[in-house]
């Protein structure tokens, strides 16, 4: 299948981040694209308030997205907030595309490097894989991808590919983690993973949003067995790539972890 990713970077003007969608998403499909993957928090950058965007996923700003992945026939997955708990929100990613429309939840909230993601978000409870044109695939937010139990439930799941949404937070070694754990999600899962985080907004000479994660680039795409098949840079770009999900078949049956592993 091919699949483009698309390094963006937001701010806090939703209308102008659909206008970012719109044109990404366009770029992809004139690429010959299936699908087309947005970072976390596509909606409005962290950073800027959230509770007042939150909105249903039958919403206006989820209406739009759909609208463009129907208008131009593409899967589209894009980062938003959706009403929580006690004012909370709901870390969400939305699924849109030709016969497909699903949501993901992020369950592992960032309570760490001194941030507390649980004050103002609600975790998600399940696991969600979908399916385009016969690739099953996964579906992770950010932090999540510190925990191999959810990759390699999406791949028990029958996932092919696990997409990792992100808006990392910058710091020392953070960039080395991501890199890092990216490429142990693909290996401990053996599926394709699709890392697709938010640019950097230093790259276009946007001032930082406090400590809020707001992105530091580096989206990647990488093979079953960790080798990295596209690693981009820090500032916005549509990248493009070809993945044969049979190759999956092929690495389970040289590297069976899946089937190997045991409970303790």
């Amino acid at each position: 299948m091919r699949l483009a990713v698309a390094q963006i970077i937001t701010g806090a003007d939703l209308a102008a981040n659909l206008e970012l969608i719109r044109e990404y998403a366009t770029g992809a499909k004139a690429a010959g694209a299936e699908l087309v993957v947005f970072p976390e928090a596509a909606m409005r950058a962290f950073g800027n308030s959230l509770a007042d965007i939150a909105e249903p996923l039958d919403g206006p700003w989820a209406a739009a997205v759909r609208d463009i992945a129907r208008d131009l026939e593409i899967t589209v997955v894009a980062g938003m907030f959706t009403p929580g708990d006690d004012g909370r929100v709901r870390n969400t990613l939305l699924v849109t595309g030709p016969g497909i429309d699903t949501s993901y939840d992020k369950i592992h909230l960032f309570d760490a490097f001194g941030f507390a993601e649980s004050d103002s978000v609600d975790a998600g409870t399940s696991p969600v894989t979908f399916e385009v044109n016969g690739t099953v695939i996964g579906l992770a937010t950010c932090y999540d991808v510190r925990f191999p139990a959810l990759f390699t439930a999406n791949a028990r799941a029958g996932a092919q590919v696990n997409i990792v949404c992100a808006s990392w937070g910058a710091g020392e070694g953070k960039a080395e983690q991501w890199d890092l754990l990216v490429r142990a999600r693909a290996v401990d899962s053996t599926t394709f993973v699709v890392a697709c985080g938010q640019g950097d907004p230093a790259s276009i000479g946007r001032p930082a949003a406090g400590a809020a994660p707001t992105g530091i680039g580096h989206s990647a795409v990488v093979s079953p067995l960790g080798s990295p098949l596209v690693a981009l840079g820090r500032e916005p770009e549509l990248v493009v790539v070809d993945i044969d999900p049979s190759v999956v078949t092929e690495v389970r049956g040289k590297l069976p972890v899946l089937a190997n592993a045991r409970s303790f």
